[in-house]
């Protein structure tokens, strides 16, 4: 985002804990970023590195006992995460939709899809239920599902997973939202069916200026579809910055060990790069950087002191290598 661009959606210090029998365990550690509309954010990492937790904070979906425990979420300016249950409902269905890797957990099989868009629809836009099928027809249109007239009375049993997942991505636009979260949005889909999925969130954002936050494992969804992109590592923010300097020209010695494991298509290599170890669980996380016992980089300074996102060439990333000096100083 440039420095003119007003941010749609603002996330502060977030830190996301759950309480246990054995003490508190930090999910998500002072993540702050934010999205300008019409904008698409990436969001990677690997499993547990945080992503997911931190688009169900911003939706206000954390399943108990997960709680924030610090920080904000603002939503146009204004605070949303600590708003009473009822009024975030509003806010999820108005403002936010939401579009979930697995289609079947998002839509009730006791009702037509015509049934949950209609309803939908009336709930938060000032439409009577005619409007609001012709409103419904025309957004299963636009998500590509065939015959519309026809299919909007059919129940989700009756569609392919891909279909499936239009008529979610319909549910997830009907209020006309300013911010979508999309988690895995084609993760269980093939690849042609992932590429139209794709090409819609783009024109969503082209048309709409519909802002996007986009959570994925996936470097190729991100690649093709996102403006920026922020790497997280143990619930942190690793690197962010513009997509094609993270992927061509990455500043963290993590996110450089994430791309060096994408096959490439231009050039022959007899083997992929491999990042020694696993991400620590989160009562395991060490102290300073919590890459360092896996990076090939580390010096003295990063077992001890916890870098903050800084200046790293156009995007920023949370390593000891891009103070002044580097290595060389701190060692």
């Amino acid at each position: 985002m440039t420095s003119g661009d007003v941010a749609l959606l603002e996330v502060r210090s977030l830190r996301i804990e759950f309480p246990t029998r054995r003490g508190t365990l930090l999910a998500v550690d002072d993540v702050s970023f934010s999205i300008a509309p019409g904008e698409v954010l990436g969001v990677v990492g690997e499993s547990g590195a945080g992503k997911s937790l931190t688009g169900s904070a911003v939706i206000g979906l954390l399943e108990p006992p997960g709680r924030i425990a610090r920080g904000e979420v603002k939503l146009a300016g204004l605070r949303i995460d600590n708003l009473p249950a009822d009024e975030m409902r509003k806010v999820r269905g108005r403002e936010i939709g939401a579009i979930f890797q697995d289609p079947l957990t998002s839509l009730n099989p006791l009702y037509t899809v015509g049934q949950q868009l209609v309803e939908t629809i009336t709930t938060h836009l000032h439409m009577s239920a005619q409007q609001a099928r012709s409103r419904a027809i025309e957004l299963l249109a636009a998500t590509g599902i065939p015959a519309p007239e026809r299919r909007i009375d059919h129940y989700p049993h009756q569609f392919s997973g891909g279909m499936r997942q239009r008529v979610v991505i319909a549910l997830a636009l009907a209020a006309e939202p300013k911010l979508v979260i999309a988690d895995e949005p084609t993760t269980a889909l093939d690849v042609s069916i992932q590429a139209q999925i794709i090409q819609l969130l783009k024109r969503l954002c082209r048309e709409k200026q519909t802002a996007v936050m986009l959570i994925t494992h996936d470097m190729g969804v991100i690649a093709e579809t996102a403006d920026r992109v922020a790497v997280m590592y143990a619930g942190r923010i690793a690197e962010i910055g513009p997509v094609a300097e993270v992927i061509h020209r990455p500043q963290h010695p993590y996110t450089a060990g994430l791309m060096g494991s994408i096959p490439s298509m231009e050039h022959d290599a007899e083997r992929l790069v491999q990042i020694d170890g696993s991400m620590p669980r989160l009562t395991e996380i060490p102290p300073g950087c919590a890459f360092h016992p896996r990076c090939e980089r580390a010096f003295a300074r990063c077992s001890r002191e916890r870098p903050e996102l800084m200046p790293a060439g156009a995007s920023r990333a949370a390593c000891w290598l891009h103070v002044a000096g580097g290595e060389r100083k701190a060692a």
